[in-house]
């Protein structure tokens, strides 16, 4: 709301009781006269009354990239469309326009935009919905167990103390203490590696969102296109020519050696009231600021790029006279000296719309020489006119006129206002187009969407024309794509005979989706793969996303406008652009591209993904041992041996040699397939699934759970009691007064020393557990590829986490072996050693899973093992 604020104008010129006087804007009532000057900003939404040469800036709030003209005939039903309002906060760039207040404060659109973006509430991001879904399921599954056994132990007549330690330990063997920091250190990594790919995530979650994004709503202006006017095609002598629209237009191709050229390139230089803002000596042409309008600038960098220093040639060629542009004429024109000695005449340029030069002109010149303007020449330009405007492009044509020396000497006074010099009978040289070009790096980005399975959605204010072409030249809409009134010019029928649902791309204006309903918005965006949106408003912005989430898709939109920060709060994501970006735009975004750069969303939605995989790997790592944790605790209620392992040891292994590991799996790299999958659907593809904690618990749980009691014992067996022995003797074995029990070898055991070799148990059972969670945090370094394809090394962290492991292990052991608080002993070096099988056992099995996995993709095997 406060950089809403920041767009009020602050002083309004007001003319009341027949007097004109300043006052703060926020003091202007409905009924106001107020009169607006070039430079100023509108301070409400204005009638106009009346105009000189009135264009004011709406890109803020419409997105076009064009100055729109004012004047105060009304000429559109739609508000934003008529010629006759000027809008709050949008700015008047020249001429002078008085006008009457029709709305002030809340009620102003941009007020209409503003209510709107802090009335959308604030959705739940995919991974905390995923995270709580997660929480519910391990907190359900722990107490369930936990209060399971305790109503066994008491039934069993232990004590119920024992009994709630035992309640204790089930729990705390189930939960994952060390997910929370995972998570948030996988987020903040991954935020860390965006800002260095310059996108700057506000809010931590927003980057999973958007890994699971399927849908992209992009703005046009400034995301896709480089929010510039560029020239990009010229006609002359018959020829349409192609002009470098790159963004640093280094490498014009077109035929300069032509008379005609020169011809036209002249009138281009001359007839432009755009200028350089001094002190830019040693910027690139592309990047200087310029004072003029959109297209005026375009003309001058271009001609500056072809013919050098435009100043020096405007110099040579003093402008005499000069009629600016209007939207009744829609022409400019000026009178110049001309530089050449033995021709003194004076040169008129002109250029304009192209029908209304043509209109003024009677012979067009071709290779240099001026031939009489016929049919057949009329034709000719009527065809380039029609190819560059259904280009989406935007159109000047150019003519000029020597005039005789004899009538216009050189000290004629030419005079503007009485035009006592001669506007007809010219001569047309040529035409020139003009486009917002799409930034290089845009169609190769919408390739990568597609691969992904993310539909890319255009959503613009501009014309439909220029967004289809646009659409058409960056992929949004693929080459073999038609649009119903494509397939209706194709097949020359009219379009109501066409099958809609026969096309395969749709352009949708805003007058059209204005009448439709929610359904019928909702059957376009299921059935058209390819949509553009044009010609919409704020309020349609809101439509289209909330149409998209009602196909359960998770909606990504991009924009740098006001007129965006509805549709960016209400998305799942919303990217904002932060050089041409507005602050209001930034404030509604969760993620702020840095260089404006639509590719740099592909990269965030492949790390968005690559988080929910290692989240998803992590799970599954800190799950697997939970089984070996709960096992020791049920086999000792159930087969009454010496209890396996101590409540506090498991807060060790969970604590202390897990942490470390499970963080090491955030810095994974990506798999190979992560671009080539599908967008994960939110509600069926979950952070845990049915196979991730059948794998992880029956699977490899089982086999540590077995691989710890192999160790147990072995630990038992050395020390004298044999496995069998070892069952049913729990009730003597915790006997304090029991000094004197026999082992197997007949040997006896005081109570100090059965809780001794307890201790050693705990240890051996700890250590079985860490062997095995070494090669458990190996095989979850990928899903599917092969450990060999994904390279082993790739990931310096994991083994900074394994040594963790064993350092930790060998500090219990034997820094901390003789603490009887902690319950652990010096274990002897061979016992680390009988896990090692198990270790290799679970590393092959996993290795043989995702080979299968590869091998016969969409079998039972890759939908039941693949996690």
């Amino acid at each position: 709301m406060s950089s809403f604020k920041k767009m009020i104008p602050q002083q309004a010129l007001v003319i009341r009781d027949s007097e004109k006087k300043t006052i703060p804007s926020e003091q202007l009532v409905v009924g106001d006269i107020v009169e607006v000057k070039g430079g100023d900003q509108i301070p409400a939404d204005i009638r106009v009354l009346s105009s000189q040469g009135c264009r004011v800036d709406n890109s803020s709030l419409t997105g076009e990239s064009e100055p729109q003209p004012r004047s105060s005939e009304f000429t559109h039903e739609n508000p934003l469309e008529t010629k006759n309002i000027c809008f709050y906060s949008t700015t008047c760039l020249e001429g002078t326009v008085t006008g009457m207040v029709i709305n002030t404060g809340d009620r102003t659109i941009i007020g209409h935009i503003a209510s709107l973006a802090s009335g959308v509430g604030n959705e739940k991001t995919p991974i905390a919905i995923e995270i709580e879904h997660f929480v519910h399921i391990v907190a359900g599954v722990a107490v369930s167990i936990g209060i399971l056994f305790f109503i066994i132990a008491v039934s069993m007549n232990y004590r119920v103390l024992d009994s709630i330690i035992f309640l204790i330990g089930i729990i705390v063997a189930n939960v994952p203490e060390g997910l929370l920091a995972t998570v948030t250190v996988t987020l903040s990594l991954t935020a860390k590696r965006m800002a260095k790919k310059n996108c700057l995530v506000k809010n931590l979650e927003a980057v999973e969102t958007l890994g699971s994004t399927s849908i992209i709503c992009s703005d046009k202006t400034g995301t896709l296109t480089q929010n510039r006017m560029t020239v990009a095609h010229l006609w002359f002598d018959n020829q349409i020519f192609v002009a470098d629209t790159s963004e640093n237009h280094s490498n014009q191709v077109f035929d300069q050696s032509s008379r005609t050229w020169a011809s036209l390139s002249k009138i281009i230089t001359l007839c432009n009231r755009a200028e350089f803002k001094p002190g830019q000596e040693n910027v690139p042409i592309m990047k200087k600021a310029v004072i003029g309008d959109a297209s005026e600038t375009a003309l001058l960098k271009f001609s500056e790029v072809i013919l050098g220093d435009v100043m020096e040639i405007r110099k040579r060629n003093c402008k005499v006279a000069e009629i600016p542009f209007n939207s009744t004429n829609k022409f400019q024109l000026s009178i110049h000296e001309t530089d050449d000695p033995h021709d003194k005449r004076f040169l008129m340029v002109m250029k304009g719309a192209p029908e209304r030069i043509l209109e003024k002109c009677s012979t067009i010149m071709i290779n240099g020489e001026e031939h009489p303007l016929d049919e057949s020449t009329a034709k000719a330009f009527h065809t380039a006119y029609m190819e560059l405007g259904g280009l989406g492009e935007r159109v000047l044509g150019f003519c000029h006129l020597y005039l005789p020396a004899h009538e216009f000497p050189e000290t004629y006074k030419f005079d503007t206002d009485a035009v006592n010099f001669p506007t007809s009978n010219l001569c047309f040289v040529g035409l020139l187009s003009m486009i917002d070009p799409p930034r290089s790096t845009v169609p190769d980005a919408v390739t990568k969407c597609r691969s992904a399975g993310i539909k890319v959605i255009m959503v613009t204010g501009d014309h439909p024309i220029t967004a289809k072409a646009i659409a058409k030249s960056v992929g949004i809409i693929s080459a073999n794509s038609e649009t119903v009134e494509d397939i209706a010019r194709r097949l020359s029928i009219a379009v109501e005979q066409v099958n809609k649902w026969d096309a395969k791309a749709a352009v949708v204006t805003g007058m059209e989706l204005k009448d439709m309903s929610s359904e019928q918005v909702d059957e376009i965006l299921a059935n058209y793969q390819e949509i553009v949106f044009a010609r919409t408003s704020p309020q349609q912005k809101l439509i289209i996303v909330e149409g998209c989430q009602r196909q359960d898709a998770v909606v990504a939109v991009t924009g740098d406008g006001v007129n965006d920060s509805p549709a960016l709060k209400k998305a799942d994501i919303g990217v904002a652009m932060g050089i041409a970006g507005s602050d209001a735009a930034k404030n509604a975004a969760d993620m702020v591209l840095l260089d404006d750069n639509f590719a740099s969303i592909v990269t965030g939605v492949e790390e968005g993904r690559l988080i929910f995989d290692n989240l998803k790997k992590t799970i599954a790592y800190t799950l697997t041992k939970n089984i070996a944790e709960l096992c020791p605790f049920l086999i000792y209620i159930i087969v009454g041996l010496p209890l396996p392992i101590g409540t506090i040891t498991i807060l060790f292994i969970d604590l202390g040699t897990d942490i470390i590991p499970s963080i090491a799996l955030a810095y994974e790299k990506a798999e190979s397939d992560i671009m080539n999958r599908k967008p994960r659907h939110k509600k069926k593809d979950r952070l845990v699934n049915q196979p991730l904690a059948v794998y992880s618990y029956l699977h490899i749980g089982l086999m540590q759970a077995l691989g710890a009691f192999l160790v147990y014992f072995t630990v038992y067996a050395q020390e004298g009691f044999l496995p069998r022995s070892l069952i049913n003797l729990r009730v003597e074995w915790e006997k304090d007064y029991v000094n004197d029990l026999e082992d197997s070898y007949g040997q006896e055991w005081t109570r100090y020393q059965r809780a001794y070799l307890e201790w050693t148990g705990y240890t051996a059972f700890f250590v079985g557990i860490l062997v095995q969670q070494i090669a458990d945090l190996i095989i979850r370094k990928t899903r599917r590829n092969s450990i060999f394809q994904q390279g082993p090394f790739r990931n310096k962290v994991i083994w900074v986490g394994i040594a963790s492991q064993i350092v930790v292990g060998l500090v219990l052991s034997y820094g901390l072996g003789s603490v009887t608080a902690l319950s652990f002993t010096m274990l002897r070096a061979q016992y680390w050693f009988v896990a090692v099988p198990h270790a290799i056992l679970i590393w092959v099995y996993d290795e043989v899973r995702k080979l299968f996995i590869r091998l016969y993709p969409g079998s039972w095997w890759d939908k039941n093992m693949y996690y």
